[in-house]
């Protein structure tokens, strides 16, 4: 049984004086990536939705979260981490109640730029994809629909570092595949031309690697913060991304 509705839950949060802070995940994971995230935001009284991000295709993930969004009432931070940012990016475009985009390690791309063309030459995922990723189905060359998975060798030698060894072992093993085709998808207009950013830069991030995050965070002309962690900050570190969230929660008038 619904016991309350996403708009009464909204207003929830509109009546606390704060905005409704909206979590995208990436690839090779799930919304309880931001678990942490969501305990402290919760316990400093905002109203906090972590959405399951489908990671089937760029423009159709953005368009799911643009549903979600629409449902909201009220001011909404939009945060993203990995891929989730790139979803954000084209998510957001048009709705003026999104105030604020937070970007976590993550994907901020231009018009027409993917998530795959931006990591670059010295990503660890830029390297022969059979020894990086596990296709499903295993047919090659994959297809636009091809799922693939990350192997467990490139989870524990470069996705999941900070973590230990026994949660990057859950990681590999509860991971959510992204399909090929929503990881070199372009992206449409990106919303960080018109909505202030905030962009928390991973200095020992493999994924994306950090100059990669500068250039994407200077372009947008975020408020850019960096910690000394890798590309799964939001799980190493989550106190300093509350805080970050928050500094873009409280810019908001």
């Amino acid at each position: 049984m619904v016991s309350l509705s996403s708009a009464e839950s909204a207003a929830q949060g509109s009546r606390s004086g704060k905005p409704t802070v909206v979590l995208v995940h990436g690839a090779w994971a799930d919304a309880s990536s931001w678990n942490d995230v969501i305990e402290k935001l919760q316990d400093e009284g905002y109203t906090v939705r972590a959405v399951a991000n489908p990671l089937r295709s760029l423009s159709g993930d953005a368009a799911y979260v643009k549903a979600i969004l629409e449902t909201l009432t009220g001011p909404i931070v939009l945060v993203g981490h990995s891929y989730g940012g790139a979803v954000i990016s084209n998510a957001a475009t048009g709705n003026p109640n999104v105030k604020a985009l937070v970007y976590v390690d993550a994907f901020a791309p231009d018009t027409g730029e993917s998530a795959t063309a931006l990591a670059g030459p010295d990503s660890a995922l830029s390297a022969d994809p059979t020894t990086i990723f596990d296709f499903v189905p295993a047919t090659l060359p994959p297809t636009a629909d091809t799922d693939i998975y990350l192997k467990r060798s490139t989870v524990f030698a470069s996705f999941a570092n900070g973590l230990s060894s026994d949660d990057k072992a859950i990681l590999t093993a509860s991971q959510r595949p992204a399909t090929v085709g929503a990881l070199n998808e372009p992206s449409g207009t990106p919303a960080w031309r018109t909505i202030p950013s905030w962009y928390l830069l991973g200095t020992e991030d493999k994924i994306i690697p950090p100059s990669v995050q500068r250039f994407m965070a200077e372009r947008a002309g975020s408020t850019i913060t960096e910690f000394d962690e890798g590309h799964v900050g939001l799980m190493t570190d989550p106190k300093t991304v509350v805080r970050v969230i928050e500094q873009a929660a409280k810019s908001i008038r």
